[in-house]
């Protein structure tokens, strides 16, 4: 079946597909993500609905691929493999590293395409906690973005600014940075959720840091995507009775080398998302 790109007219029926996945994205993740990268889409031919999806989300050098969904009565008959090469294709067309967050049941399909694992993070659930003011810690204000933009470059590999601000709009209580001495040692932001809300992108100069930053968000129940290699902050979030989910893989296409700083990077902002 030919493949087009989505639009705005899209996002009922995307939120449908990913809703019927059990995925957390609402109607403002996809509105991102068409806005400002490309979304791929196959209709079935029979009654014209949208049945299988994949978005890019460009940055500098490298794009992500996300929301690689397929309607369950039309699975198993090679759409998402069909997207994914169109979109790989159209990647590299244009200069971009292809760049995902793999579930443990994409992981064997991505391997098989070239996608070479990075590092692991796992999906922690944490229950409602009461927020905890810490030293150091306090909202994000407007005069922060300079500072918070030119730290996040470092730790991503790239400008995301304009997601980052968005971020800061969907969730504001949790949009929190960390400043000692006039200098920002990190920040948190976060969003809304269908499910529940979305911790992340968390990113800091120290695991302390980043559990002064976790322990003064509280709130409702969340998800987080943590780095496997931050062992300080996984045992804040054990001790506060929160469970893993399920684990994912940062995967590169051809490459084990991703653009991130791993030591800065403590939460992503989400699969989807990077």
């Amino acid at each position: 079946m030919p493949i087009r790109l989505l639009g705005a007219d899209d996002i009922d029926a995307a939120v449908g597909l990913s809703a019927a996945a059990g995925w957390n994205q609402t109607g403002d993740d996809w509105r991102f993500m068409l806005e400002h990268g490309r979304g791929y889409g196959m209709d079935d031919p029979e009654d014209g609905r949208l049945i299988a999806t994949a978005v890019t989300l460009p940055y500098e050098g490298f794009a992500w691929i996300s929301m690689v969904l397929v309607a369950r009565d039309r699975q198993q008959r090679g759409y998402a493999g069909h997207l994914m090469r169109r979109a790989v294709d159209d990647l590299r067309a244009a200069g971009l590293v292809p760049i995902l967050d793999a579930t443990p049941a994409g992981r064997p399909v991505y391997l098989k395409m070239g996608f070479q694992d990075a590092w692991g993070m796992r999906r922690w659930a944490l229950p409602a906690l009461s927020a905890v003011p810490q030293p150091g810690v306090r909202p994000l204000r407007e005069e922060d973005w300079p500072a918070l933009a030119a730290f996040d470059r470092n730790a991503f590999g790239a400008d995301r600014t304009a997601l980052l601000r968005h971020l800061s709009m969907r969730l504001p209580e949790a949009a929190l940075v960390h400043e000692s001495n006039g200098r920002l040692g990190g920040y948190l932001l976060g969003r809304d959720g269908r499910r529940q809300r979305q911790l992340g992108p968390l990113v800091a100069e120290n695991e302390q840091v980043a559990i002064d930053l976790l322990a003064a968000a509280g709130g409702s129940p969340a998800y987080i995507d943590l780095a496997d290699r931050h062992a300080e902050v996984s045992q804040w979030l054990e001790a506060k009775e929160a469970r893993v989910e399920r684990p994912l893989t940062r995967m590169a296409l051809g490459r084990t080398a991703t653009f991130d700083d791993r030591a800065l990077t403590i939460a992503v902002a989400g699969p989807e998302l990077g």
